[in-house]
Parts: C-alpha cells; structure tokens; sequence
C-alpha cells in the first residue's frame, strides 16, 4: 500500500489537466542520465586520433579516461546530500550547466591536460546528474508506478554503454574526436530548459510539493543543519582511493606500490569516513540506515548485480576480440543484444508487473538466477561462436532488466524520502564499486588461469599478446589461445555463481526484513531520520 508521503506527493505533483506531466518529466530525466552514462564509454574508441592529434602519452590517455569516473565516483555521495540540501531541482540545472560547459571544454581542448581537466569538470556534473535524476523520479511517482519508472531510468544506462561505442566509431568515421564531446551541448540545452520548465522543486528541508512544483512551507534556510564538510572530503578520499586502485590493478599489477598504496588510503578514508558519521549530530551519510536488513539486503544485492554486469562486460568484450576474432565495432554491434532485452523488458513493464506477484525477494533472485545463468551459459556455449553468446545475452538481459530496477528500488525505499539523494548516491557508489571490484576479481581469475594454462614456451607470459610473441609453431599459438579461451570460461563461471550466491543472500535478507517490519524500525529509530508521513506534513 502506498505511503501518506507517496500519496501526498502524487497529488500534488498531479495538476488539474496534465495527468502524464509526471512521464514526460521522466523523458527529461532520461535524456540528461543518457549524456552521463555514454561519456564513460565513448573516449575508449577515440584513443588512437588522441594519441595522434593531441600527442597524448599512454598516461596521458588513461587520465583522460580515468578524470571522469574518478571525479564521478568520488562526488556522488556529496552530491546527493548537496541535492537533497538545497533543492534537487537546482542540482540537477546546475549539473547540467557543468556538463555541458565542461563538454564544450574537452571538445575545444588543444592539449591532454586541458582535456583531463574538462573531463574532470563533466565529472562533477556526472555526479550532480545520477544522484539527480534517480531522486526525481522518487519523488513524482508513487509507490505504484515507481518500479516501472526506475526500470525505465535503468534501461537508460544500458542503453548509454552499449550504445557509447558505436555512437563514438561512427562520429569519428566522419568527424574529428571533439565530436565526441560536442555531440553533448545540444541534450545539455534541450534538457536544461525542459527541466527549468517541467520539473518540481523538492528538498530534505522543503516538505511536499505544490502543485505549481513548488516548495511548500518548510524549514527556513537559517535552520538548517550544520554543512558536513570533514564527511564530504573523508568520502571523497576514500571512493576515489579504492576507484583508482580497482582501475590500476589490471595495468600495474595488484601488488603494485601504486594500487597496495591508493587502495591503503581509499579503505582507510571510508573507514574514517564511517566513524565520523557516527559522531556527529547531522551525518552526511546516517550509518544507521545499515542497521536496516532491507537495505544491507539490497546493498548487498546491488553489489553482486553490479558485480556481475562490470565483470561480464570486461570479459565479454575479449571474448568476442580474442577468442572469437571480431574487430571493435563488430563486437560492440554484437553485444548490442543484451542491452536491447534490458531495455524491451523494462519499458514494456514486465518486472514491474511481475513484482507484486513475486515481491521484491523472488523478482530479485529471478533476475539475478538468470544473469547467473547467461553468464554460464556464455561460458559452456559461446567458445564455438556467436550463436551460443547470443542466447546466453538474451538470459542476460532479462536477468539485468529484473534484478537491477528493483535492487534500486529496495535501497530507495529503505531510506526516507527526505534523504533521495543521499540513497541515489548511494545507489551510484554501489554501481562504481561493484562494477570495478568485478572487473578487477573476474580478470584475476582470468590471468591466473591463463598463466596455469600456458604452454612451456610461453610460460611466464602476461598477456595473450606476449604470449603469442613467444611462440614459434602453430600448435603452440592454438595452445596459448585455448588457455585463454579457458581462462575466459572460468572466469565467467566465477562471476555466474558470485551472482547466483548474491541474489540467495540479498533475498534471505530481504524476506527477514519483510517479516520483521525492518523498515518501520530503521525509520524509527535513526538520528535525524524522518518518517515517511513527516516528509509530506
């Protein structure tokens, strides 16, 4: 049954004459998250023309890539609690403003630093933009329609990574590489405008909204709590630590100074970033919210899902280069297929119908049993050719399509509508954490086979490449490409049963929860928590 929050603030974001107002709203949305999530692909195609025109180093390529995401992950929980501080709406015209500024920056950039630092820039509108987005679409749509429309919002991520590839080869077949960035001002403008003209204002502070989508009477400004300045900086160091060590491993080495040194000091920054939390009075983050089994359930959950989709991915794409032989654009049209089933089955409603007949527990398991199964299925089948990785995509898709909106809906709904934006952060850094942590595992597991697997005379061999430059005849080349292909299918059985145990756990966690009133409880009994009903008084 829906809440007196959701309730509340359906009607009144429902004016008289304009019932679909709250779709097109999430069109707005949708199209500004797109932006976002298509610029953490779409660099990786433009490597060579970068390297050539700008004169950029092999460091100097992986900053350009790296800026973004660093930047993005290590703001998001700021940036969620800067949205639901001063207005969700403000934030997110302001993330737009920077990401389409930073854009016209990197497109312009006449040097690799210049273009670092642009990418920097979108990365702080990144972050403005997913905390954002997903706190919207909490706020205008009630407890009915609200797994429908973050399933929609979800498929728009998928969407943005299969798509940034091919977006990005095609532009660069007729344009110069700064089309690649330019190719974001005009979605920025579209969007900004709508979203000046459409979207409600909604805060922590300002109560339900009007119909006009305007703040109701709240708390004024002056009583506001005290800025979480140390929390900030502690979360920023820590998330950009860990980020950064996940995405040096697989280059330097896990046991490399650069990655035991940066992951040292990201662990030891969330660390203090926790305790801290649980001192003082008006947290950033409340650490209380992981006394709720609801939450540690869909954290959890959220985690492996992410875990499993980073992982997959990562391997995906070397499977079909390396073991199957197709070039970059023909891999990237070929893993099309997964995302194309995310986005069908969430925009026809599928998982949205299907969860209150299986609840959150059973739709979760469902989907993450079937990605547990895709992956498998890729694995036993996809090594003679495409034909066996399309089916096992297809099982994919559908697995990512119920899992993921869902897993996103559970975390939402563990935490009080005043804080939107903190979950959304929250929900993002679980997206960045677990998708490298599953590159990072399932690509150990990878290397590790393979170097098991290896022929005497490659031996010792890092890589695939090095291992074929130390082969003489062509037995032993086959040799070496076999142990790769079976370092491939260990690795996603690997990743396959860390899905499939995930989702058993996320559900048990989620069925207590359930029977014990786990919400109602952590909203009772968290400092400074607002229950539903005050959210909308």
């Amino acid at each position: 049954m829906p809440s007196v929050a959701s309730d509340a603030t359906t009607a009144t974001l429902e004016p008289p004459g304009r019932p679909a107002a709250r779709w097109l709203i999430l069109a707005v949305i949708c199209l500004a998250q797109l932006t976002v999530v298509l610029d953490n692909t779409v660099l990786n195609v433009a490597i060579p023309s970068l390297t050539e025109e700008l004169g950029a180093t092999t460091a100097d390529v992986q900053w350009m890539i790296n800026a973004y995401s660093l930047v993005q992950s290590g703001l998001l929980l700021t940036a969620g609690n800067s949205a639901d501080r001063y207005g969700r709406k403000k934030m997110l015209i302001v993330g737009l403003a920077l990401f389409g500024a930073a854009s016209l920056g990197a497109a312009l950039a006449q040097s690799p630093g210049q273009l670092i630092a642009a990418r920097a820039g979108m990365g702080v509108g990144g972050a403005l933009l997913v905390t954002t987005t997903l706190a919207v679409v909490m706020q205008i749509f009630d407890d009915e329609e609200r797994p429908r429309a973050i399933g929609i919002w979800s498929s728009v991520n998928s969407l943005g990574f299969a798509a940034g590839p091919l977006i990005g080869g095609s532009l660069l077949d007729h344009f110069w590489w700064g089309s690649l960035f330019l190719v974001n001002l005009p979605v920025a403008v579209i969007a900004l405008a709508a979203v000046v003209a459409l979207v409600p204002e909604s805060s922590s502070r300002s109560g339900a909204l009007s119909a006009a989508g305007t703040p109701a009477a709240g708390t004024p400004a002056s009583a506001r709590p005290p800025l979480d300045l140390l929390g900030a900086l502690l979360s920023m160091i820590g998330m950009v630590g860990v980020v950064f060590a996940i995405i040096s491993g697989p280059m330097y080495g896990w046991l490399s100074g650069r990655v035991l040194i940066s992951a040292a000091i990201g662990v030891a920054g969330l660390a203090v970033f926790a305790l801290w939390e649980l001192r003082i009075p008006h947290p950033m983050l409340d650490m209380h919210f992981f006394r709720n089994r609801r939450f540690i359930g869909a954290v959890s959950g959220g985690i492996l899902v992410a875990f499993g989709m980073g992982g997959s991915m990562f391997l995906l794409t070397q499977h079909l280069q390396l073991v199957l032989g197709y070039g970059p654009l023909d891999a990237g049209l070929r893993m099309a297929p997964l995302a194309v089933t995310v986005i069908l089955v969430n925009f026809t409603g599928l998982s949205a119908r299907l969860l209150p007949r299986l609840g959150t527990p059973g739709l979760i398991v469902s989907g993450m049993s079937l990605l547990a199964a895709g992956l498998a299925a890729i694995s036993l089948f996809g090594g003679a050719g495409y034909g066996g990785m399309l089916c096992g995509l297809v099982v994919m898709g559908v697995g990512v399509a119920f899992a993921m909106p869902t897993m996103a809906n559970a975390i939402m709904s563990a935490i009080p509508p005043a804080k939107a934006g903190v979950g959304a952060g929250v929900n993002g850094t679980l997206m960045e954490f677990g998708q490298g942590l599953g590159v990072a595992v399932l690509g150990a597991v990878l290397n590790s086979r393979f170097a098991a697997l290896l022929p005497l005379a490659a031996a010792g061999a890092g890589s695939l490449t090095a291992a074929l430059a130390r082969t003489r005849t062509a037995a032993e080349r086959t040799a070496v490409h076999d142990a790769f292909a079976a370092g491939i299918g260990t690795s996603q059985l690997v990743g396959a049963a860390a899905v499939f145990l995930g989702g058993l756990l996320a559900a048990v966690l989620l069925r207590r929860a359930e029977r014990t009133g786990g919400d109602a409880e952590q909203a009772a009994t968290a400092p400074g928590a607002q229950p539903a009903t005050a959210a909308a008084e």
